[in-house]
């Protein structure tokens, strides 16, 4: 049930404070000089709001800006907004007209949390960005407008377009974190996630802890174990403590580390385990594609480079399909 579940998990990394460099709001509210205007979609999607726990139609493109607003941060560059824009319609799209190996809710198509994506409606962003929700939603608006109608497609079908925080300085292959292969979800080299906030991470375990997380017994040296394997995208794919061999994405879970890069080392009777990068690691690093823009790249630019292979199309004749099917 796991391996149907966590290949629709999208990470959530920005919930709250962002952990981002400052920037200037007014300089990124003219980084449009030709507004763009968005126009109403015909598409509704049928989403369960959890808090309310009833099912909500939203516009399609309302329900991208929802996303997007919800999943990266306003600061973030605008070619990276329109990166996310174009990889949250993918994601909404290719639900319309796939089997779905998560169910949301009878009635819906997703729910709003990251089960699925996460959304939050203008009500809800104007709770949480208080002052700054004018120039925030402002900005997402003019991303989504930006990209809309387009969605990633390859071999003429919508992708999964798995996206998470920070890598550790590459991206990784889904073949070594789900259970098989997707051409346009290759490593690929990241090395401007080294600047992210977010990049590295320090956890402390006690000895006892660390044991029963993990359910092994450690001896009285310092030794913790080895790692035995790496993954293309240079995280641990395995490890043996004490005799036990162990999945690296297994010990990442049961740890609840920000990422499956990890060095440990035992200091008398704890274990300080650091990790580089936040996520699981497979397709867009957000913070790449917000540093990528930051050296002038665009968001097709950014989405080609992570998601290898694939083309930005036209949605139409995949809404159609799904209209077709209501």
């Amino acid at each position: 049930m796991l391996i149907l579940l966590v290949p629709t998990l999208l990470v959530l990394p920005f919930h709250g404070d962002t952990g981002m460099p400052k920037t200037n709001k007014h300089t990124e509210q003219k980084e449009e000089k030709e507004p763009v205007t968005l126009k109403k979609s015909p598409v509704s999607i049928p989403v369960y709001r959890t808090a309310d726990r009833k099912v909500e139609d939203i516009p399609l493109e309302e329900y991208v800006i929802g996303v997007v607003a919800s999943e990266m941060p306003a600061d973030f560059e605008m070619e990276a907004l329109k990166a996310q824009a174009l990889a949250a319609r993918t994601y909404i799209v290719r639900q319309m007209v796939s089997d779905q190996a998560v169910q949301s809710p009878k009635g819906s198509l997703v729910d709003d949390t990251q089960m699925f994506q996460v959304y939050k409606s203008n009500s809800e962003l104007r709770r949480i960005w208080k002052d700054d929700y004018d120039w925030k939603i402002k900005k997402v608006t003019q991303a989504v407008a930006g990209t809309q109608g387009k969605i990633l497609t390859y071999d003429h079908k919508p992708i999964d377009a798995s996206f998470f925080s920070t890598s550790n300085g590459y991206t990784e292959n889904a073949g070594a974190y789900w259970t098989s292969d997707i051409p346009y979800l290759k490593s690929v080299k990241s090395a401007w996630d080294k600047k992210s906030p977010k990049f590295l991470n320090h956890k402390t375990f006690t000895v006892a802890e660390f044991e029963k997380k993990l359910g092994v017994t450690l001896d009285d040296s310092n030794n913790i174990g080895k790692i035995t394997g790496r993954t293309p995208g240079k995280r641990v794919a395995a490890a043996v403590i004490n005799g036990k061999k162990l999945d690296g994405r297994d010990i990442r879970e049961k740890l609840g580390l920000k990422s499956a890069d990890f060095d440990w080392k035992r200091k008398g009777n704890q274990i300080i385990i650091t990790t580089r990068g936040y996520g699981h690691g497979v397709g867009m690093s957000q913070y790449g594609a917000h540093y990528m823009a930051q050296d002038g790249k665009k968001a097709e630019d950014i989405v080609k480079y992570y998601y290898k292979g694939t083309a930005i199309s036209k949605a139409d004749q995949f809404l159609n399909k799904y209209m077709a099917k209501k």
